[in-house]
């Protein structure tokens, strides 16, 4: 540039706006209206996506309330049925259909609870693959995303745990082993007053309901790893983690 002249203005982009094309950045040739028109949307459907995320979590926990709020009062009727009556006559009647009514209404919160559970992580997943988008139409934001851009296994994981990957801790503090584990202690208290009721000795009743207890947790516990493997096993990500390991459904 010579001395006096104006300085040389860059070329006009015309509403470019950088792609990712292997790891760089490489012009797109779409207008700014049309990425915006894009933007607009990915938008609407992240703002959905969350909505539907927190109704659903905030209805399973007014369920777990309304459950062990439950399980709490038929204990202490229990108690106070088995004071009145001395523990005998119609008593067992009455426990035995107190806590057949909390094992129906423990099995329905149980699986409504696994049912959110696994949509959670269905939307974990589809805001993962719109973070994806967002960094297609702008890669410089892709440094700024905590939460995972990519939709696969890794990248669910990632965005439930930012700063370290977290294992068996997730399962043993979540709401579906709380409700599994009350569960089996009710209905191992189901099974025991009913040998009780039946005639049967009380060794035989301890016995029975410790066993029913933990085959109702086992098989609970079963059903959701089952669930969780079968899902990610029929699913095809969009973008997978750049060199992930082999992913581990264990």
């Amino acid at each position: 540039m010579s001395e006096g002249s104006l300085p040389e203005e860059p070329p006009p982009t015309g509403g470019v706006s950088p792609e990712i094309v292997d790891g760089d950045p490489s012009p797109s040739t779409e207008s700014d209206a049309a990425l915006a028109r894009r933007a607009q949307i990915l938008a609407t459907e992240h703002w959905g996506l969350l909505a539907a995320r927190s109704t659903a979590q905030s209805e399973v926990l007014t369920r777990i309330t309304i459950f062990l709020t439950l399980v709490s009062a038929g204990l202490v009727t229990i108690g106070l049925l088995g004071q009145a009556s001395d523990f005998r006559g119609w008593f067992g009647g009455a426990s035995i259909a107190i806590l057949g009514f909390l094992t129906v209404i423990g099995f329905m919160t149980q699986t409504r609870v696994m049912n959110v559970s696994e949509e959670d992580m269905m939307y974990v997943v589809a805001m993962n693959r719109l973070r994806g988008a967002y960094v297609d139409l702008d890669p410089y934001v892709r440094d700024v995303f905590l939460a995972s851009t990519y939709d696969d296994l890794d990248g669910m994981k990632q965005t439930y745990s930012f700063l370290r990957r977290r294992g068996a801790s997730i399962l043993i503090g979540s709401s579906v082993m709380l409700l599994i584990v009350v569960n089996a202690c009710v209905i191992g208290l189901f099974a025991g007053s009913a040998i009780i009721a039946a005639g049967g000795a009380f060794e035989w009743a301890v016995g029975v309901g410790i066993v029913v207890g933990l085959l109702y947790g086992t098989g609970f516990a079963a059903f959701g790893g089952f669930g969780f493997r079968w899902a990610w096993s029929h699913y095809t990500p969009r973008r997978a983690t750049p060199d992930a390991r082999t992913a581990s459904l264990r």
